[in-house]
């Protein structure tokens, strides 16, 4: 069996193999920050809990598109919200999660996959669990980690016809978005060459001012649409995500529908009834939506500064809930502990300083021996300040205070690594934190 395992070469997820972690320690009587793990922490709208407990009894196997009319609301959302009237309910196919569908597509697929660095983790072991070779566009945080299109350009010029590029935006790890002229410059460079886009999506509903630019806008022939409701709408564990097709890639659609009837058969009934409610977006869904945000944006740039301030290199978050901070300034206290990886130094921040992180390397397409982690600012009870949001009214900006009274953990976590790199020593190798 472990010749078998070594000669596959599959790897579990790392995220959800460090959630295994720290909740073991947990259990075991350990306190620990976990951000570590990209979970909304916010409840499920209620009108959303409502409809499923009212749509529990639908238990028949429904298309494997999907249902029409959850269909049909798709296209209306990203319609009224993106500017993106072009869709149809048959240019729609639904899975349980986008990460399913994304992987149903590599395998369809016959050129090669072209991902940035640093992104999400699950882009390249899908790519080669799938056979396709994968090529790394390296990014800088000198832009805020995004591509450029002469960077895109040069990675490109030699790309087999039928290739995927993967962009994730709002992105996954790093916070970052894609200006309208960014997108409209990529797209340029995209257009002289024969490849298909997915565009990650999933975040694009948390974009702090609301102005969410897709690249789909600008590429109406070859860019698919990728998104769902896990993150906007707080239903990871409901698994239910989608892709949308333009017509010209229809042969594409059809391959990946004929996968998903040979694999998952259809996303589970209930939920895409119940999913109904929340893709028609009303103002129920559009305050929940911008409560989330304003929550999210203060705890972000809380991290994001006091980690500046201790010298740490870090751009503040733009949607989501991520940020990509770079530690490079303490290479040299890192160095002479024999800290030499990100992965290291997690574990050190993890055992002495009680918060838990994924390291930015490998795992993310960053080197290893960049001291880089995705940090996950959602280490709070999101109902309380959800709750506490509420009380002072969308019209009241939220007070300078509120991540600390409302989101401790997280505010918590990241006090305790400054702290942590203030108090970095080389006694007998160990911190005097």
């Amino acid at each position: 069996m472990e010749t078998l395992r070594a000669s596959l070469n599959i790897q579990p997820a790392l995220n959800l193999q460090l959630n295994e972690r720290v909740n073991e320690l947990k259990s075991a009587g350990m306190k620990i920050h976990h951000l570590g793990f990209g979970q909304s922490p916010f409840p499920v709208p209620e009108q959303a809990q409502r409809s499923l407990r009212e749509n529990a009894d639908k238990a028949e196997y429904v298309a494997v598109k999907g249902l029409l009319q959850t269909r049909e609301l798709i296209c209306k959302l990203h319609s009224r919200l993106d500017g993106l009237e072009r869709f149809t309910a048959d240019d729609v196919i639904i899975g349980p999660g986008s990460k399913d569908l994304l992987f149903l597509l590599m395998n369809v697929l016959r050129g090669d996959i072209y991902l940035l660095s640093p992104t999400w983790t699950t882009y390249k072991p899908q790519a080669q669990i799938a056979g396709r070779n994968t090529h790394i566009i390296r990014t800088s945080p000198d832009n805020g980690w995004k591509v450029t299109p002469s960077l895109l350009q040069s990675s490109l010029n030699n790309a087999i016809p039928g290739s995927l590029l993967v962009l994730c935006n709002p992105d996954n790890p790093t916070g970052a978005c894609y200006t309208k002229n960014e997108l409209q410059d990529i797209a340029k460079v995209i257009q002289k060459c024969d490849i298909i886009v997915l565009c990650d999506e999933i975040y694009a509903r948390l974009t702090y001012d609301a102005d969410h630019n897709t690249l789909v806008k600008y590429l109406p022939d070859r860019a698919i649409l990728s998104s769902g409701i896990s993150k906007w709408a707080s239903c990871g564990g409901w698994r239910f995500g989608y892709q949308l097709y333009p017509k010209k890639l229809r042969p594409v659609l059809d391959a990946v529908q004929a996968l998903a009837s040979n694999s998952y058969t259809c996303c589970s009934s209930p939920i895409q009834y119940a999913a109904q409610t929340l893709l028609r977006f009303d103002n129920d869904a559009s305050e929940y939506v911008q409560h989330c945000s304003r929550i999210l944006q203060a705890v972000g740039n809380y991290c994001a500064n006091t980690l500046l301030d201790a010298g740490v290199k870090v751009s503040h978050p733009q949607a989501g809930y991520y940020i990509f901070p770079d530690f490079e300034i303490y290479r040299e206290k890192f160095e002479a502990r024999g800290i030499r990886t990100g992965e290291q130094m997690c574990d050190a921040i993890l055992e002495e300083a009680g918060v838990a992180l994924l390291a930015g390397g490998p795992a993310f397409l960053d080197r290893e021996d960049r001291f880089t982690v995705r940090l996950c600012f959602i280490n709070f009870d999101g109902r309380i300040s959800l709750k506490a949001s509420r009380a002072l009214g969308l019209s009241t900006a939220l007070p300078q205070s509120f991540p600390q009274e409302y989101c401790k953990g997280t505010t918590e976590a990241v006090d305790n690594i400054v702290r942590w790199l203030q108090s970095l020593q080389v006694s007998n190798g160990v911190s005097d934190y």
